[in-house]
């Protein structure tokens, strides 16, 4: 189930400036990696990736590497699928905030999104990279904002391609549910054999309780009256 777009046009501005920066900046960066060799993009990973261990010892990046690794991706497959997801469900956020405020909330997502992590994986040496925990968090704020919108998705029956309009509650959940198992997994073994950060995906995804507090006053008002009625 893959995400195309959000169906519903903007309220408060015409085009997501910050939204497309990030995919910008994320694009640039994987290209200066490609241009890189291995052995260099490896240490930039070790140094600027996101390890545990690391910010415990407060040693390398420490936890400045909360944020720079969100800038990292391994390939253009992982950097695609993430900034598909951000530009989907990130343009109406950031339509409810103004660039400044979702841009610090982007940032927020992708700390808390580290710093789960470090509290659930202590030890672990291995660096993270890439922008998912961030999405996950604007994933969320999505849903509390837009429950009922609907993402016009990428689906294949029987290996025909087709794109129903699913409901924001059903598509994140989904996304959502499927991080449990293997993120219980990894807690009870300490180890993560999956190659994916399901614990940044969740603590990302936490900070979206906080999405009112970064609202323009004008949609803060909208939400409230809408929660209230």
């Amino acid at each position: 189930m893959i995400p195309i777009n959000d169906t519903e046009p903007n309220r408060y501005s015409l085009f997501p400036f910050t939204t497309v920066i990030l995919i910008a900046i994320n694009t640039a960066i994987l290209f200066w990696e490609m241009s890189l060799p291995e052995l260099d993009v490896r240490l930039v990973f070790w140094f600027f990736g996101f390890r545990s261990s690391l910010v415990w010892a407060r040693e390398g990046a420490g936890v400045i590497s909360v944020i720079t690794s969100t800038f990292l991706h391994a390939d253009i497959f992982h950097l695609g699928g993430n900034m598909l997801f951000l530009w989907v469900f990130g343009r109406r956020v950031e339509d409810a905030c103004g660039s400044a405020r979702f841009l610090l909330f982007y940032l927020l997502a992708g700390t808390s999104a580290g710093l789960i992590t470090a509290l659930i994986q202590p030890d672990s040496p291995i660096p993270g990279i890439g922008a998912s925990g961030a999405i996950f968090g604007v994933m969320g704020a999505y849903l509390i904002l837009y429950p009922t919108g609907r993402i016009r998705t990428l689906w294949f029956l029987a290996f025909v391609p087709t794109w129903p309009r699913i409901r924001a509650f059903w598509f994140v959940f989904y996304y959502l549910l499927i991080q449990i198992p293997p993120a219980l997994d990894i807690y009870l073994k300490q180890e993560n054999g999956y190659g994916i950060g399901y614990w940044a995906h969740l603590g990302g995804f936490a900070v979206c309780i906080f999405i009112p507090l970064f609202l323009r006053p004008e949609a803060f008002a909208r939400y409230i009256s809408d929660v209230l009625v």
